[in-house]
């Protein structure tokens, strides 16, 4: 794309559906009731087609740990808060740092406890009233199994039930939640039908298939309508991310 200012002066604006890094981010972190904290981490894809793979290891790796539970598939474009990494209530002035490779660019990211890196997942007063923090929360989710095995021939149901506390508010109504299923780890390829939908009286299903066997986890993320898929990326609430786990077993596949 190429915006021309003026006579003197251009901008250039150059999207790349292939060939671009992934960047891990750091969101910040808050504090459980036992004092321990949650590290929360997301990423941006600079790809706006592409999905990258990194298996754990030096190309997707934390020091130390190595495999702290992040993601091995990547999203086109921004995705925030994507997982946490809980560290005990002793972690002090302790690091983690998140290290990406991908198409030969080296990423990382520092993750430390320092004060300004402190967050609020569990509240926000955007489309809830800026008088009560507690105004606007996040939706409470359940996915049914969250273990299951199914043959390559066949797709794993995913079935959601989630609760909300009815904001943000539009027009006196409830904007409503909306579901987003995306592969987590996994060794092949997964389509879901549908891979976005609205939750309608608490409940939602999808189907999921799979290009080949293996051991997957399928993330669902569901939003009130004032967090991430909402535009809000200012915000750390109002949305839940759920990991399901799916065994595939051996055999043609059902992806169509």
């Amino acid at each position: 794309m190429l915006l021309v200012g003026s006579a003197s002066a251009q901008l250039v604006q150059l999207r790349h559906w292939t060939g671009q890094s992934v960047a891990p981010v750091y969101e910040g972190y808050d504090t459980n009731p036992d004092g321990s904290f949650n590290m929360w981490f997301g990423y941006i894809n600079r790809n706006y087609e592409e999905e990258l793979d990194l298996a754990p290891g030096p190309n997707n790796g934390f020091e130390p740990g190595v495999d702290l539970g992040q993601p091995t598939h990547f999203m086109p474009r921004r995705h925030k808060d994507v997982f946490r990494v809980r560290v005990p209530k002793d972690f002090g002035d302790q690091k983690l740092v998140w290290t990406l490779v991908s198409h030969g660019q080296t990423q990382q990211v520092i993750a430390t406890l320092k004060p300004v890196w402190m967050i609020d997942r569990q509240r926000t007063t955007r489309g809830g009233n800026s008088e009560n923090v507690n105004s606007n929360t996040p939706p409470v989710v359940h996915i049914e199994p969250m273990d299951q095995t199914v043959a390559a021939s066949d797709l794993a149901t995913l079935s959601i039930s989630a609760t909300d506390d009815g904001l943000p508010k539009r027009a006196g109504k409830p904007v409503g939640m909306t579901v987003v299923w995306a592969k987590f780890r996994g060794p092949g390829a997964v389509t879901f039908d549908p891979a976005q939908a609205k939750i309608v009286d608490g409940k939602s299903q999808t189907k999921a298939s799979f290009s080949e066997p293996g051991e997957y986890l399928l993330q669902a993320v569901v939003d009130d309508g004032s967090g991430e898929l909402a535009g809000n990326f200012g915000y750390h609430c109002c949305w839940t991310n759920v990991e399901v786990k799916v065994t595939v077993k051996g055999g043609p596949s059902a992806q169509r």
